[in-house]
């Protein structure tokens, strides 16, 4: 092994002892504090100590568990709860297809391939948005895997491997397929079309809706582009990429650490969350809190990282970002160019935040003019104002006003009969308008 491996290794596992060390003095403090003795003496600082190490603990335990999806049952016509059971289609080293099998129901006639992000967090980011479609839709999701549990011998990862493993998920699910690409794999999703529409256009989705993505970083400027413009490859290579620790499977493994992202979001917000989290402290102490509560849900959540592969990471900072391939049209894989205008047959949708400060309203409808061979009755654009990146596809934002479109927009383009509006459901999805019950607003950034 190298002398960079070793030191990434080495930097690695500082974190990982970091992360351990405060979930264990955060264990330690809340045993100590509940010791039956000091009932004796109520003194408020123990009941603070108490609740500090219970929000320590639960905190930095969360940053190496892989959620639930804890879907909720559906409910049936005839008033009868479905259970939703998830199960893997197609199972790759570095990403599943799944599938929400609803128990005792018959499958939806629309077909949907939601795309998750990989982008620091897990698939199940898009908990909300398929509570949201379920009742409407048969749905299937990426679930991409965690690098720092995948072997080095499994190989690499980067954006052209990323593409094809679309490829592969959309041609298995058949041409009667909706897909709908959230946020960073929306370029990708969208090479993967043109890549079907070149070699096999039989296997090519019937729509394709690109939510929040950077198809075109430059066409508005943020935070996220600003990052990947000032960094050379080489300043990011040297600072980002660590080698996974002697803990896990994927050890040696190049990777952009969970741990690191994660520290960049909350840096850039540290003001609030901070706050958020000495307010649970304080709601602990005096009874308030509970398992399920507003902080408790988005934190398990916003909290779970995983790594990305070294090359994925660096692949989509220079391809996307910096070398702008997707949105030249000049995007290769496998040294094969891959040529947008190809599409001809796929009605693309843009849907766009008024307020997204991650991908800025621009960037993601740039895809239309890409698609040149698409003509102009199968395209569509929706820009939600005043709604941020989050909530235009977990928050009000979409469950009030985009979901609709999408189903509406699906519809149009399906080869099925429409289903009339009068028996579409109505989610169940709960959350606010600014993500996952956010306490902190729009506040995960992803420089990616």
């Amino acid at each position: 092994m190298t002398m960079r491996g070793i030191k990434g290794i080495a930097s690695y596992d500082t974190m990982e002892t970091i992360r351990n060390t405060n979930e264990w003095l955060g264990a330690t403090a809340r045993a100590f504090a509940s010791n039956p003795v000091f009932a004796l003496n109520p003194h408020p600082m123990f009941r603070l100590m108490g609740a500090w190490g219970q929000v320590t603990e639960r905190s930095f335990s969360r940053m190496i568990v892989k959620p639930d999806w804890e879907i909720p049952p559906i409910a049936g016509e005839e008033g009868q709860d479905h259970i939703v059971y998830v199960e893997p289609v197609l199972k790759r080293p570095f990403g599943d297809l799944i599938h929400f099998r609803v128990a005792r129901r018959e499958p939806r006639p629309r077909k949907v391939l939601l795309v998750a992000p990989m982008s620091g967090h897990y698939a199940t980011l898009l908990r909300s948005t398929v509570t949201s479609l379920l009742p409407d839709c048969d749905l299937y999701v990426t679930d991409w895997h965690n690098a720092r549990d995948i072997p080095v011998s499994k190989g690499k990862f980067d954006i052209e491997d990323y593409t094809l493993y679309l490829v592969d998920f959309i041609r298995h699910l058949g041409p009667d397929t909706h897909v709908v690409a959230v946020c960073q794999p929306a370029p990708l999703a969208l090479a993967a079309t043109a890549i079907l529409a070149g070699e096999e256009p039989k296997a090519q989705p019937r729509s394709l809706t690109l939510i929040g993505g950077p198809v075109d970083p430059d066409a508005a400027a943020t935070e996220v582009t600003d990052f990947g413009n000032r960094m050379t490859m080489g300043e990011l290579e040297h600072l980002a990429i660590q080698s996974v620790g002697f803990k896990y499977r994927g050890a040696g493994r190049m990777v952009y650490p969970g741990l690191a992202q994660l520290s960049s979001f909350i840096a850039m917000n540290a003001e609030t969350h901070a706050g958020a989290f000495i307010n649970q402290i304080f709601r602990e102490s005096r009874g308030m809190a509970s398992e399920g509560d507003k902080h408790n849900r988005f934190y398990d959540e916003y909290l779970a990282v995983m790594d990305m592969t070294a090359e994925f990471y660096l692949s989509t900072v220079e391809r996307i970002f910096k070398k702008l391939e997707i949105a030249q049209n000049r995007f290769t894989v496998n040294g094969k160019p891959v040529d947008i205008g190809k599409i001809t047959d796929v009605a693309i949708m843009t849907v766009e935040g008024g307020n997204d400060d991650i991908s800025a309203p621009g960037q993601c409808v740039a895809a239309l003019d890409l698609c040149s061979g698409v003509p102009d009755e199968k395209k569509a654009q929706h820009l939600e104002e005043g709604a941020g990146h989050y909530g235009i596809f977990a928050g009000k934002s979409w469950r009030l006003n985009i979901r609709p479109l999408v189903l509406d927009f699906m519809d149009e383009h399906s080869a099925l009969p429409k289903e009339p509006r009068h028996k579409r459901r109505k989610s169940n999805d709960k959350t606010s308008d600014c993500g996952i019950n956010d306490p902190v607003g729009d506040s995960r950034k992803i420089p990616v």
